[in-house]
């Protein structure tokens, strides 16, 4: 099966709105000293986020380069944040591990599996509901965080055992795909 990257996908509706994220990356540092905006800023990445997925099956725009470019941005944006919360000693070292858990343990799976098959998987990888719990989870530790509230690092732990079972349910779906010689 050949998939085809095309950059001129990333100009449709879904492609703009994951490319947002980046310049959402960027300024998250510049504004954490500002509470209600670094959270507006949270919220538009969170929001361009949902509608990128969204739109792209709505208007029937689904790309294999949309799809690398949503998954791209979100890790970015993540990273700006981790990193920032992490410097400004908002999130200790623990908790920022915590809330890699599962990005961690999903990026090991399609690690061993690319190296046993020698290839990229035929199929795109999906959320499932632990995943959908440990982001939840994840985006009101980094809320709390941000609003130096208590209770982030118990959240980071609950996304961490979260996105543990969805990082090992994710490497147990890698490992029924078929595979073609």
């Amino acid at each position: 099966m050949s998939v085809h990257y095309r950059a001129r996908d990333l100009l449709k509706v879904p492609g703009a709105l994951s490319l947002l994220r980046l310049p959402l990356a960027a300024v998250f540092p510049f504004v954490i000293d500002r509470p209600e905006v670094a959270l507006g800023v949270l919220f538009a990445s969170a929001a361009s986020d949902v509608l990128d997925g969204f739109l792209a099956r709505r208007l029937h725009q689904e790309t294999p380069i949309g799809a690398v470019v949503d998954g791209l941005t979100d890790k970015v944006f993540v990273l700006s944040v981790g990193l920032t919360l992490f410097a400004t000693h908002r999130l200790s070292l623990v908790a920022l591990l915590a809330l890699g858990v599962r990005d961690g343990g999903e990026m090991l799976a399609l690690l061993a599996w690319r190296l046993r098959h020698r290839r990229a998987p035929d199929e795109e990888q999906r959320a499932n509901v632990l995943g959908k719990v440990t982001t939840l989870l994840q985006f009101f530790a980094v809320v709390a965080a941000i609003l130096t509230v208590r209770g982030h690092l118990e959240l980071s732990i609950a996304s961490a055992l979260t996105g543990a079972a969805a990082a090992y349910s994710s490497h147990r779906r890698l490992a029924r795909l078929p595979v073609e010689t």
